[in-house]
């Protein structure tokens, strides 16, 4: 959830009131609004005006005084959520390190490495840091808990890092293809010397769908693009327990379990002439989930259910 400070004198704490009633799990974060350089700057000059940029104490209190509100109240969790390394200064950083420390159970979010540009330009805010992944890692927000998003052009030395300290990355195929960032190794983010926790994000904003059907096709092209195809089984884990684990509440969901919540939907692989005609020539459980990846799409959820309840009935309308 983005805020800035005029929305920040308007609401205070009472941001996260909108969180859905249908009792599902959510995330939610402030994302603290100024340039590294102070002044409002990015790479190709000012991006916001003075007026709706934050400080790092303000940032720490709003962050804080949500954290403590709403984390673990009912579903809700909250993450420490400084935009990226970029838009931040070391004294928010140091800021959002500081209530990590202070709060261990909180998540933390934020981006990295998503395109070259991005990564030179973290370099010349950061000279004395030896890459991006170790601005974050010198102000104490590495660790499991932290989910980092992108992580296309993360070097091998920094994705060691990442699975030394458990640090997870969102891998976002659909926003990195729309913007022309790279494409993301699931193989090497895996490589079982070293594997990273990775799990699927949407990252609506420069993603182009909210569906994780729709993700996991476009990761899957990823992967081909990469030479090291995805099976359909590893690509549904990262839109499911993967995610989780990413999180650190694969205790809870990601997986049907006895004693997990239960957070799912049911695919129908009859929803359209199309895919029933297809899926009707399967020869396995492999075979069916690609081609329910491949060619579903919103029409396929025929049901959702939220803490063992039923949300949405694809014929019947919401429950």
């Amino acid at each position: 959830m983005r805020r800035t400070p005029a929305q920040r004198h308007h609401d205070g704490p009472d941001v996260l009131r909108g969180v859905p009633a249908v009792g599902g799990r959510a995330v939610r974060g402030v994302l603290p609004a100024r340039h590294a350089d102070g002044r409002g700057q990015g790479p190709d000059g000012p991006q916001r005006p003075d007026a709706l940029l934050d400080t790092a104490q303000s940032g720490y209190e709003d962050s804080k005084a949500l954290l403590e509100r709403w984390h673990g109240k009912d579903r809700n969790l909250y993450a420490i959520t400084p935009r990226f390394a970029p838009t931040s200064t070391p004294e928010q950083l140091e800021a959002a390190g500081t209530l990590w420390r202070e709060h261990p159970e909180a998540l933390v979010h934020t981006h990295i490495s998503e395109n070259t540009g991005e990564v030179s330009w973290v370099r010349s805010l950061f000279p004395d840091r030896r890459g991006y992944l170790d601005v974050y890692d010198h102000f104490g927000l590495l660790g499991r808990g932290a989910v980092l998003a992108h992580g296309v052009h993360l070097t091998g030395r920094e994705r060691a890092r990442c699975a030394e300290t458990g640090t997870a990355v969102a891998h976002c195929p659909t926003s990195n293809l729309f913007l022309g960032s790279g494409l993301f190794h699931v193989h090497d983010a895996k490589d079982a010397r070293r594997p990273m926790r990775v799990g699927l994000g949407t990252d609506i904003g420069a993603g182009t769908s909210f569906s994780l059907l729709a993700t996991v096709n476009e990761a899957y092209k990823v992967a081909e693009l990469s030479n090291y195809p995805l099976d359909s089984v590893k690509a549904f884990y990262l839109a499911t327990l993967g995610g989780a684990q990413a999180m650190g509440i694969d205790d809870k969901v990601g997986s049907l379990e006895p004693g997990h919540e239960a957070d799912f939907v049911v695919l129908d692989p009859r929803a359209t002439p199309l895919l029933a005609r297809r899926t009707s020539r399967v020869s396995d459980i492999d075979e069916l989930l690609f081609v329910l990846a491949v060619m579903g799409d919103d029409r396929t959820v025929r049901a959702t259910y939220v803490n063992g309840a039923l949300a949405h009935d694809r014929d019947r309308g919401s429950a």
